[in-house]
């Protein structure tokens, strides 16, 4: 059953992101696709502004089986948050999970010198836009920190030589990882130590943030983050890890532990059992128009909590650890750059049911001009298109799109060149998907067989890959 369309998360402004009164939810004949109704197996969870106060509750009552005792009373401690989660539905619920961490730690141990730090994404002034935006400096008396890749860094002994972390990250007696398990950019990591992740991606300096992107594949480049955290350095100071846990219906909980391992294989159960039906869904989709929607970077907006990131490369199964294709196989890029064609079929490139593209709005900083190069692509107000003429990541995007006047008009334009009415916007939403009334109809027929063919087929051989007994869970 189709419902009226859902308003999209409303995000936090920023300097980096074009403003826009309309989005694609606005638009007539747009409808709201439930995940549940889809996937009934996937557990529903609070969406928008649902649900915050429960969120304290379930922070307290994990936190309650965590061992502190290492915590003494005039220790320091930082509780190390990224700018992602502030990004999720809004960012509140992400905010109160820290913000009771820090009043149990307190009332637990004595400590009361506990700091807030946050680490910013692509750009220098993004955390302090976070720490403003949430009054965070007033949450925790004043104790917060912003940091960011280029920040001061502080070397780490691991056992692939020294690396660099960021030095406002570890300035402290003692660590708390808190984070959030949605699945985000798979095409990275690949279910492989993504509770660990945040170690390079976030608390790391921009040096050691390349050699993840740039100097290996996807998979091999995941030994980085556990030779992080696994070094002396990080293990003298680690205290626990707790998370903000999410299905593609929403948050449903918080879960901690001292032991990010144990944490970790849970996580990555849950997340390949349900996230991994929408995104088996949605490399089932036959030709669309996708509708770029939200205030951050294109790549990490969601549709029923999958990133476009993820649907962009779903043609390739990131969870299958015996597919070698993956965003950054460099091996194969010099064979292409040879003249050796098949490889091409072995890379990660844009989904070829992607017909047609509309930009709304989208942050700068992150190239992905592959999709104003291959795919007819609109821009739907002056705004964005300016901002993309400014972004150096993609100097030449503008050079390939086209702008339009309106949201409707960039929409109407795209399905035209498309051949298609099938649209689906990546607005940042989860617990439903907003699109066109074709394609929730196309999303309803493949269901069924996709959810028995994740829960048959392919869940039982992502776990035995990763050495879960299937019969254990």
């Amino acid at each position: 059953m189709l419902s009226k369309t859902m308003a999209p998360p409303k995000m936090m402004d920023s300097r980096y992101a074009p403003k826009v009164d309309v989005h694609c939810a606005d638009l007539p004949g747009m409808v709201s696709q439930s995940v549940v109704e889809l996937f009934p197996s996937i557990k529903p969870g609070y969406l928008q502004k649902e649900g915050i106060a429960q969120i304290r509750k379930f922070t307290e009552k994990t936190l309650a089986d965590i061992d502190m005792t290492k915590i003494k009373p005039g220790d320091s401690v930082n509780i190390l948050s990224a700018e992602h989660g502030y990004y999720l539905l809004g960012g509140e619920h992400y905010c109160e999970m820290i913000k009771t961490i820090k009043d149990v730690v307190r009332e637990r141990t004595g400590c009361t010198n506990i700091r807030l730090r946050v680490a910013g994404g692509m750009h220098t002034k993004e955390a302090d836009e976070i720490i403003k935006h949430f009054n965070l400096r007033a949450a925790f008396d004043g104790k917060v920190a912003g940091t960011h890749a280029f920040d001061k860094g502080v070397p780490i002994e691991t056992e692939i030589g020294t690396l660099y972390g960021l030095a406002k990250v570890y300035d402290a007696d003692w660590i708390i990882h808190a984070s959030h398990d949605e699945q985000r950019d798979l095409y990275f990591y690949r279910m492989i130590d993504r509770v660990l992740k945040a170690f390079v991606m976030s608390f790391a300096r921009y040096e050691v943030r390349s050699l993840f992107h740039c100097n290996f594949g996807s998979r091999s480049a995941n030994f980085i983050q556990r030779s992080i955290f696994n070094s002396p350095f990080v293990q003298k100071k680690f205290a626990f890890g707790c998370f903000l846990r999410m299905t593609p219906a929403g948050i449903t909980g918080v879960d901690a532990d001292n032991d990010l391992d144990r944490l970790g294989r849970k996580i990555s159960v849950d997340l390949m059992r349900d996230y991994g039906k929408v995104l088996r869904l949605f490399s089932e989709i036959d030709e669309c128009v996708v509708v770029i929607d939200g205030s951050r970077w294109a790549h990490y907006l969601h549709a029923g909590g999958v990133v476009f990131g993820c649907f962009e490369n779903s043609i390739y199964d990131a969870y299958d650890l015996s597919n070698h294709a993956a965003f950054g196989y460099y091996d194969l890029l010099s064979k292409i750059a040879s003249g050796d064609e098949e490889s091409m079929d072995q890379i990660m490139l844009a989904h070829p049911a992607i017909k047609a593209a509309v930009v709304n709005q989208s942050m700068p900083g992150i190239p992905w001009s592959d999709i104003a190069i291959t795919r007819p692509t609109f821009v739907a107000n002056a705004s964005q298109a300016e901002s993309l003429r400014k972004d150096p990541a993609n100097a030449s995007f503008m050079d390939m799109a086209e702008e339009t006047g309106t949201l409707a008009e960039a929409v109407e334009r795209a399905c035209e060149a498309a051949g298609t009415d099938k649209v689906i916007a990546f607005d940042d939403s989860f617990g439903y998907i907003t699109c066109s009334p074709s394609m929730a109809e196309l999303l309803q027929k493949l269901a069924p067989e996709v959810s028995r063919k994740v829960d048959t087929e392919y869940l039982p051989k992502w776990l035995r890959q990763r050495g879960i007994d299937p019969k254990q869970i």
